[in-house]
């Protein structure tokens, strides 16, 4: 059902036609359950009429490539937003925890994220993510206890990482909207089409109940075609 949203969506149809579609599939599925022919109701968990609106835009590896490559090494900025971005995408993390982060946070292989209600995962992480963190740590001279700070010493907050986001989808020319969000979703999306368990992704991803994990990772149309090497394509 949400990879027929989805492709709906991708067709551009508006809300008003997606609504009508998932209304006729409601009426279609009580029938069935009334007469018999399927024991649950699959669209029993989608009565907002909202469930399109969940699924955020995602990128393609090459897209995801492409966006790590709008940055300048030169300077200790550009290594600190590629870090930045691998990070995000690489955990599959959100704004909130990326800024909260801590030199102490990182192990040699995973990172100690704090989530939502303040619960602490453990999540493994790419050596390309981790190496990239390393070169722009190797920059600073500082005592301050954040992973990511401003020009100013400061530690970046949420609309300071947005923007990152925002200037490298630019200067990549993805022509999508590009948040943070984005990067995260990418991160569970690739997960499940290279065939990761559902559990797996949502424990990576800190979801307390599967059903958020289903409604978030929707599968993509390249799922049908083909799987990837492999569970996450930049590990």
């Amino acid at each position: 059902i949400l990879k027929y949203i989805a492709h709906l969506r991708n067709k551009g149809l508006q809300d008003s036609s997606i609504q009508r579609a998932l209304m006729a599939m409601r009426v279609f599925f009580r029938f069935l359950k009334r007469e018999g022919k399927i024991k649950a109701d699959p669209m029993i968990h989608m009565e907002s009429g909202k469930v399109w609106q969940k699924i955020p835009q995602t990128l393609t590896v090459d897209e995801v490539a492409s966006l790590f490559k709008a940055f300048d090494m030169e300077h200790k900025t550009g290594l600190r937003d590629l870090a930045l971005l691998k990070l995000i995408y690489a955990a599959g993390l959100r704004v909130s925890e990326v800024c909260a982060l801590n030199h102490t946070d990182l192990g040699e292989e995973s990172i100690c994220v704090l989530g939502k209600g303040g619960k602490e995962r453990i999540v493994p992480i790419a050596k390309e993510a981790l190496d990239s963190v390393d070169r722009y740590l190797a920059t600073r001279s500082d005592r301050e206890k954040a992973l990511f700070l401003t020009g100013k010493g400061k530690r970046l907050d949420r609309v300071a990482v947005w923007s990152i986001v925002k200037r490298a989808a630019a200067r990549a020319a993805i022509g999508k909207s590009v948040s943070p969000h984005t990067l995260r979703h990418s991160f569970a999306t690739h997960l499940l089409e290279n065939e990761a368990d559902l559990r797996v992704i949502q424990d990576l991803l800190g979801h307390s109940d599967i059903s958020t994990t289903e409604r978030y990772t929707h599968i993509s149309r390249s799922h049908l075609h083909s799987a990837f090497d492999g569970f996450h394509p930049r590990a």
